[in-house]
């Protein structure tokens, strides 16, 4: 499904993650440079990981009948919607501000913070088609439970997609920044 939104499968380039090797990431927490707005940038991160896993397994618990259409419907709209709004919303923080200080410090990474700027704006499109499924979802099943399930197979697809890319793309993320922001001292 990843391919079906023409998301990015392959890693981050090498030369992109040099400074990772002189700051490995179970080194970051105990490093000086390691400030209170990179610990709450990542936490952004684990919230979005923790949203789109609670969004497929609500899901799933809905496809398997173990979870009443209504509770269903209200946990989506509420996860859902909070995923996609948080989700954007940092994001174009991300693009404004954070990109611009990181290349600031350390042009040689530009081209790492351009393949994650293409991975937001492919990720738009993977929440766009979400964001229409979810809602036809929710809107099915107040009309037709056979089909609010079917639209929910095709959810829980879009889903796992998009806890697959963020997995890889947060991943990247952090490990290109967090070695910048060290390594510069940035205001992190």
């Amino acid at each position: 499904m990843l391919n079906q939104f023409e998301l990015r499968t392959d890693d981050m380039p090498s030369e992109m993650r040099t400074l990772l090797a002189d700051y490995p990431r179970d080194d970051w927490e105990g490093h000086p440079g390691f400030k209170e707005r990179t610990r709450q940038w990542m936490g952004a991160h684990q919230m979005f990981r923790r949203l789109g896993g609670i969004i497929g397994k609500e899901t799933e618990l809905y496809l398997d009948k173990s979870q009443a259409p209504d509770a269903y419907a209200e946990r989506l709209s509420y996860y859902g919607d909070a995923l996609i709004r948080n989700l954007h919303g940092h994001h174009h923080w991300e693009d404004d501000n954070y990109f611009p200080e990181l290349s600031a410090a350390d042009s040689r990474f530009d081209a790492g913070l351009e393949i994650l700027e293409k991975d937001h704006q492919a990720l738009d499109i993977v929440l766009d088609s979400f964001t229409r499924t979810a809602n036809r979802t929710i809107k099915l099943i107040q009309l037709d439970e056979v089909s609010a399930r079917e639209e929910a197979g095709t959810l829980l697809k879009t889903a796992e997609t998009i806890e697959a890319f963020l997995q890889r793309h947060l991943s990247d993320e952090e490990e290109l920044a967090v070695p910048i922001i060290l390594h510069h001292r940035l205001r992190g």
